[in-house]
C-alpha cells in the first residue's frame, strides 16, 4: 500500500471511535442515590400515614358526636384542636430536627403521633378524647417538615420539585385508604364501634420507626454544617433575625392562604355532599374519589411545574384555578350532580397541587442551620390560621348556606398570590452547608 493511498479501513475505524456517547440524562429517582431513595421511601409512608390519621378522624366525627353525647361544635373541636396542635408540632418539630438531627427526629414524630391515635380509639370520654388528640396533633405537625427537609437537602436543585412533589401525593394515598377503610368498616359494624377500629389502625405507622432507624441518615449538608457551625444561634432566633424577618412573616402568609382554602373544601364537602345533595355515605363516596383523584394528579403534576416554571408562577397558576374551582363546585346547582361530579377533579387538581411547592420552596428560603425550624415554623402556623377558615365558613352558613359560605376559601387564594409578591424566587438554589 502506498503512503499516499488512505488506509480507509482505519479512517472508518477512527470516525468510529471518537463519536460522543450518547447518554441517557439522570431521573430524579437516580440521583437520590440509595440513601436519598430510603429517605425518600420514609417520608413518603410517614406522610401518607399521617394523612390516614386525620381524614379518619374528619370522616367520623358524626359517629364520635353520637358516642359521646355531643353536638357539632365539640366535635368540630376535635379537628380544630388536632390541627392547632398540629402547628405546636410542627414548629417543635422543626426545632429538634436542626438540633438532634433530621432522622431522629421524624422517628419520633412518627411515634408520638401512632401512639395517640391508637389510644384515641380507646377514648371512655369526650375528655379524654380530647386530651389524646392534643398529643397526636403535635407528633401529626411534626411528621412533614421533617419528612420534606430530609429529602429537599438529598436532591439536586432541577428536580427537587419533581421529588417534593411525588411524596406530597403520599397525602392522596392516605386520603384514599381512609375513605376505603371507613367504608368498609362502618358497612360491617356499629358507628360506635366503627371509629374506634379506625382510630386503633393508627398505630401502624409505628412501624416505620424500624425502617427509619435501620435504613435513613441525615443528609451529608446537615451533618457539615453542624461541623462548622458549632455553636448555632437559637434556630427560632435566626428565622425572626433582620435577614429572615420578612420572608417568615410572607411564607406563613403564603401556608396560610393556600391551607385555609383547602380546608374550606377538605372540611365541608362530605357535609355539603350528605346534607345539601342528600347522599348516602357510600353514595358520597363516588364523589370524594373523584376529587381525590384529581389531588393525587395535581400533587405529582405540579412538582413538575414547579420545575419547569418557577417556583412563584406556579403557586400563582394553582392558587388561581383553585379559587375558580372552589366557586364553581359549590355553585353547582341541584339536579346536576355529573357536573358536580366532572368540576371536583380539578378542584382535587389545583387546590391539592398548591401544596406540592411547599417542600421545595421552604427548603429552598432558609439556610441550612435553620432550615427545619423556618420551614416547619411557616408551613404549621399556616396550617392553624387555614384551620380556623372551616369554622368561619360554619358560622356564615347558618346565614347565607354552606354553599356560598365556602366561596370565603376563595380570600385564602387571593391571600397566597399576595404573599408571593413580597417572597424571592429560589428555583434552582443549591443547598449548602454555609451560607
Amino acid at each position: 500500500m502506498s503512503l499516499d493511498t488512505p488506509d480507509r479501513t482505519t479512517t472508518a475505524t477512527r470516525k468510529h471511535t471518537i463519536k460522543p456517547v450518547q447518554r441517557e440524562p439522570e431521573g430524579w429517582w437516580s440521583a437520590l442515590g440509595g440513601k436519598g431513595q430510603k429517605a425518600f421511601k420514609a417520608a413518603f409512608a410517614g406522610y401518607a400515614l399521617d394523612a390516614f390519621d386525620l381524614i379518619i378522624l374528619t370522616l367520623t366525627l358524626a359517629a364520635i358526636g353520637s358516642t359521646f353525647g355531643v353536638g357539632k361544635g365539640a366535635t368540630g373541636a376535635l379537628a380544630t384542636v388536632t390541627l392547632s396542635a398540629s402547628a405546636v408540632g410542627g414548629i417543635l418539630g422543626g426545632v429538634l430536627s436542626d438540633r438532634i438531627g433530621r432522622a431522629r427526629t421524624l422517628m419520633l414524630t412518627v411515634g408520638v403521633y401512632s401512639v395517640f391515635t391508637f389510644l384515641s380509639g380507646l377514648a371512655s370520654s369526650y375528655e379524654m378524647l380530647l386530651v389524646f388528640r392534643v398529643f397526636q396533633g403535635i407528633g401529626f405537625g411534626g411528621e412533614w417538615a421533617v419528612g420534606a427537609i430530609l429529602v429537599a437537602e438529598l436532591i439536586r436543585p432541577e428536580a427537587r420539585g419533581k421529588a417534593l412533589g411525588v411524596i406530597q401525593s403520599a397525602w392522596a394515598v392516605g386520603w384514599a385508604l381512609a375513605v376505603v377503610a371507613y367504608t368498609i368498616v362502618f358497612s360491617l359494624v356499629s358507628d360506635e364501634q366503627g371509629w374506634r377500629i379506625l382510630m386503633m389502625l393508627g398505630i401502624l405507622p409505628a412501624l416505620l420507626i424500624l425502617y427509619v432507624r435501620r435504613n435513613v441518615e441525615d443528609p451529608e449538608v446537615f451533618s457539615e454544617t453542624k461541623e462548622k457551625e458549632a455553636e448555632l444561634e437559637m434556630p427560632l432566633k435566626t428565622i425572626f433575625g433582620s435577614g429572615l424577618v420578612k420572608t417568615t412573616i410572607f411564607a406563613s402568609l403564603l401556608a396560610t392562604g393556600i391551607q385555609g382554602g383547602y380546608y374550606a373544601m377538605f372540611t365541608w364537602i362530605p357535609t355539603y355532599l350528605k346534607e345539601e345533595r342528600s347522599l348516602s355515605v357510600v353514595g358520597s363516596a363516588g364523589y370524594l374519589f373523584v376529587v381525590i383523584a384529581g389531588a393525587f394528579l395535581g400533587y405529582l403534576s405540579a412538582g413538575f411545574v414547579h420545575d419547569r416554571l418557577g417556583r412563584k408562577k406556579t403557586f400563582t397558576l394553582f392558587a388561581a384555578l383553585a379559587g375558580v374551582s372552589l366557586v364553581a363546585y359549590f355553585l353547582v346547582p341541584e339536579g346536576s350532580n355529573t357536573t358536580l361530579l366532572l368540576i371536583g377533579l380539578p378542584l382535587g387538581f389545583f387546590a391539592s397541587g398548591c401544596f406540592s411547592g411547599f417542600g421545595s420552596y421552604l427548603a429552598e428560603l432558609y439556610p441550612t442551620r435553620a432550615r427545619g425550624t423556618g420551614s416547619g415554623f411557616c408551613y404549621n402556623v399556616g396550617r392553624a390560621f387555614g384551620a380556623l377558615f372551616p369554622g368561619i365558613i360554619g358560622f356564615l352558613a347558618a346565614a347565607i348556606g354552606l354553599g356560598g359560605a365556602v366561596a370565603f376559601g376563595v380570600f385564602g387564594y387571593v391571600l397566597a398570590i399576595g404573599a408571593l409578591q413580597f417572597l424571592p424566587e429560589t428555583h434552582g438554589k443549591e443547598l449548602v452547608p454555609v451560607e
